[in-house]
């Protein structure tokens, strides 16, 4: 694969970059993308300070690949992350979930190279003006916490082309060469890649969200507790019951009773199926195995180069 803005800014050898989710994206993970090419990223919104230098640690042992953390910016504890972010030399941060000014000059003065997630063009010009080195723009499809305002990842990702300069990363509905296609074609330079990922051997999703994952089908997962922070999950008991409350209009805090503490980890990374909460994208309705992500990697950029040969054979 050529040579890019996102392969050179980061120095890897393919612009996919693997979500950091919580729960699911681990040093194993991470080491395992970055050795094969991608941009591995660390979630550490699912961990304690000194579990995320643990792994941090670990990722440096397997791999001497570029590799990152996902911080979302409302963890109770992100002063701590930073700090050890920063004195174990890590290279580059995503940021979410809140405003990039707060850390973004600090990180790049100690050398990290930033990207910050957002959904709609408004905030992708204000995190460049942050200066921020580049943008996921993460559209409607995406699983995990998501846009209030449902933009799809096909609108989306022009619209912040056009009104951004630096380099955008697109997510959502992104797991395959043909999706990762079509989003360079709409003006990305790189993808980020969560959901095809959780369905690997490296992520430390529990086998049961692997599986569940693997057997979902296309209207399987929905955006929900969009008072609280909206999020895609799969539809399981837990999410009828979020979706009954909501439908009888439930207040914020009886939402946030309802949800609790650990959901997601009781979901994810416990496996229970009935009441955790399964945070996945709609591409998961395409997803049909458990592999190494190298093999999801190597598949992935397979794909993209047949779909670009067949699309420059086409004649109109």
């Amino acid at each position: 694969m050529e040579n890019n803005r996102i392969t050179q800014l980061f120095n890897i050898q393919t612009p996919i970059i693997q979500a950091g989710m919580i729960w699911c994206s681990g040093w194993e993970l991470a080491s395992a993308v970055s050795n094969a090419g991608g941009l591995g990223l660390i979630g550490a919104g699912s961990m304690y300070p000194h579990i995320l230098q643990e792994h941090i640690r670990k990722c440096k042992k397997v791999t001497d690949k570029p590799f990152g953390i996902n911080v979302p910016m409302l963890y109770p504890d992100i002063d701590k992350h930073m700090e050890i972010i920063i004195s174990e030399g890590v290279k580059v941060v995503v940021t979410s979930a809140g405003n990039p000014k707060v850390w973004t000059q600090k990180l790049k003065d100690n050398g990290i190279k930033v990207i910050h997630v957002i959904s709609n063009a408004k905030f992708a010009k204000k995190a460049e003006d942050a200066g921020v080195d580049a943008i996921v723009a993460e559209g409607f499809e995406a699983g995990g916490h998501n846009g209030r305002e449902e933009t799809t990842t096909f609108c989306l990702v022009p619209l912040v082309k056009k009104a951004v300069t630096i380099p955008v990363i697109a997510a959502g509905g992104i797991g395959t060469g043909r999706t990762m296609l079509a989003a360079m074609a709409l003006g990305a330079d790189g993808v980020q890649i969560g959901s095809r990922f959780v369905a690997s051997d490296e992520s430390s999703a529990d086998i049961n969200f692997k599986n569940k994952v693997i057997t979902s089908n296309e209207g399987d997962t929905k955006l929900m507790l969009k008072q609280l922070t909206p999020v895609r999950l799969l539809k399981n008991k837990f999410s009828e019951t979020v979706q009954n409350a909501e439908n009888n209009c439930a207040s914020v805090e009886e939402l946030t009773a309802l949800l609790g503490r650990a959901r997601a980890k009781k979901g994810m990374f416990e496996g229970d199926m009935d009441e955790g909460e399964l945070e996945i994208g709609q591409i998961a309705a395409l997803i049909r195995e458990i592999k190494p992500a190298k093999a999801i990697l190597d598949e992935i950029i397979a794909e993209y180069e047949q779909a670009k040969q067949e699309l420059a054979c086409k004649r109109w």
